[in-house]
């Protein structure tokens, strides 16, 4: 291992994959083939000497170590490009930054990366995921040239993108015994998600107790699908693989998933970009409405 070196290509391809949700969708957000990105990620495990990812069935899941390596890539990553902005490296083509969350990514990468390269041919489209709160700050500091984050929605939320909903997910196993506090898995701050959890929990007088604090989607899912708790996320445009919801728990108000645009950003991306997103967001709306046929 004293010679291992963890290229940042094959580390953008693996974190591509955890927050898209399959190679497939990892391939396209990053204009990659889909060989390509497995390509990457057998390098990883040739490499590291670690079987990264396994296959149940037509699903293809992170083992313990892949889970690992996927935290270490988005820290490694966010190092890597944070020291190339800092030192103002500029490279031969210009390139578009994207800054997003976990939970919009696997619905903003594909169709973002399609739409920038369609509208700004000759330019590199690369990817940040972080928090909502960072996210926010990097546009607003000038950072980035795109961000797209999640709010809950108040009275004064200005709707920029779809509104979606939060719902409690846990194991499929996992059974909520009314007499002992209720075991949560929750993001570490900051973080708003983790903020409405709690609100919701104590105006309904749930006792609780926070079993796993993680500082990504990744992490906060494997807790739950291990069966240590519920958590409380977003749902842009699928539920989480292994999980179920737990309808006992008190319901979330929803949130927006938000997009800003730098300046600099030409108007015929962002109207690009806006028609893209009010037709995710029918579909968003179809998908609710199906979801409470269901249930009725």
């Amino acid at each position: 291992m004293a010679n291992t070196v963890l290229d940042i290509t094959p580390l953008r391809s693996l974190v591509a994959v955890a927050t898209c949700g399959g190679f497939h969708r990892a391939a396209t957000a990053l204009h990659l083939t889909q060989s390509a990105v497995s390509q990457h990620v057998r390098r990883l495990e040739t490499v590291t000497g670690l079987k990264l990812v396994e296959r149940e069935g037509r699903i293809t899941r992170f083992t313990a170590d892949g889970e690992t390596m996927v935290a270490e890539a988005r820290r490694i990553l966010a190092a890597h490009d944070d020291a190339v902005r800092r030192l103002n490296i500029r490279s031969a083509t210009p390139t578009l930054t994207v800054a997003t969350t976990e939970h919009g990514a696997d619905w903003s990468l594909p169709f973002l990366s399609q739409i920038l390269r369609e509208q700004r041919p000759g330019h590199a489209v690369t990817f940040r995921l972080d928090r909502s709160r960072r996210v926010i700050a990097a546009i607003e500091n000038g950072d980035v040239d795109v961000a797209v984050y999640h709010e809950p929605v108040g009275p004064t939320t200005e709707l920029l993108g779809p509104r979606v909903a939060m719902r409690w997910f846990g194991a499929p196993d996992l059974v909520v015994e009314p007499d002992k506090p209720l075991p949560l898995v929750v993001f570490d701050e900051p973080c708003s998600t983790r903020g409405v959890a709690l609100d919701i929990l104590r105006q309904a007088g749930i006792d609780f107790a926070i079993i796993v604090e993680s500082a990504d989607l990744a992490g906060v899912t494997a807790a739950v699908r291990a069966g240590l708790g519920v958590v409380l996320l977003p749902v842009v445009s699928r539920p989480p693989e292994g999980l179920r919801e737990v309808a006992s728990l008190p319901p979330s108000p929803s949130c927006a998933l938000q997009v800003r645009f730098a300046p600099t950003v030409p108007e015929s991306v962002q109207a690009a970009t806006r028609a893209a997103l009010a037709e995710t967001t029918s579909q968003v709306e179809a998908g609710d409405r199906r979801r409470a046929d269901a249930l009725a």
